[in-house]
């Protein structure tokens, strides 16, 4: 057939849609990945707010001096900040890892968004550490 219709019972069909349903199951497991991944930058991040503060308070505890008692305020402002980011970003994830399995099951075009979550949060953690920094470094 080389007019490019296939015969009645040509089993390149039903090798295409078994690689078609392949290639949407390698889909889900490499969403559910990047999920995973997104959840495990999430619990460092807010897991480093967490070990900044606790650092910052033993320092303040075995050293209680003005300078200590502002690092400290200011370890508590940062792993707050923290914190807030990597909840944040893990509701996103979630967001994004169940809104986009729906539309793969519609059927639904698959667009990359204009802000993609890599980026507003690295925008917003460089944002945050600046703020930081220059709490610091004002006093």
């Amino acid at each position: 057939m080389s007019d490019g219709k296939q015969a009645p019972g040509d089993p390149r069909v039903s090798m295409a849609q078994k690689r078609t349903g392949l290639a949407g199951f390698r889909t889900t497991l490499a969403l559910d990945r990047t999920t995973l991944a997104w959840i495990r930058t999430s619990l460092a991040m807010a897991t480093f707010g967490f070990g900044m503060v606790g650092f910052f308070r033993s320092l303040r505890e075995k050293d209680p001096t003005a300078e200590t008692l502002r690092l400290h305020q200011a370890a508590i402002r940062f792993g707050t900040g923290l914190v807030v980011v990597g909840v944040l970003a893990m509701a996103l994830a979630a967001l994004s890892h169940w809104s986009t399995p729906r539309r793969l099951r519609r059927g639904d075009p698959l667009e990359l968004t204009r802000w993609p979550l890599a980026i507003a949060l690295a925008l917003l953690l460089a944002v945050a550490f600046l703020a930081g920094l220059w709490g610091l470094l004002k006093r």
